[in-house]
């Protein structure tokens, strides 16, 4: 089973759109894993090395979607 990965950094542009993908995604054909950098700061590099720029994002299939713009991934970092 592939994986979708939602990106985001909990602001309410993210928590809307987390409710939104998370919901219509189907799940026969995806795990989806939410990662809320925000708390989980050590997860910014894989973020980084998929090709996040901005959250909130979903990546699937190796592809990122930006979605909106809450904050930049630099942001996260401090």
């Amino acid at each position: 089973m592939n994986t979708a990965i939602f990106y985001h950094a909990g602001c309410p542009v993210c928590l809307g759109v987390e409710h939104m993908v998370t919901e219509a995604i189907d799940r026969s054909k995806y795990q989806v894993d939410t990662v809320h950098l925000g708390e989980r700061t050590d997860r910014i590099k894989e973020a980084e090395a998929a090709g996040v720029k901005s959250v909130p994002a979903l990546v699937l299939d190796g592809q990122v979607f930006h979605i909106n713009f809450g904050a930049s991934i630099e942001a996260l970092k401090h």
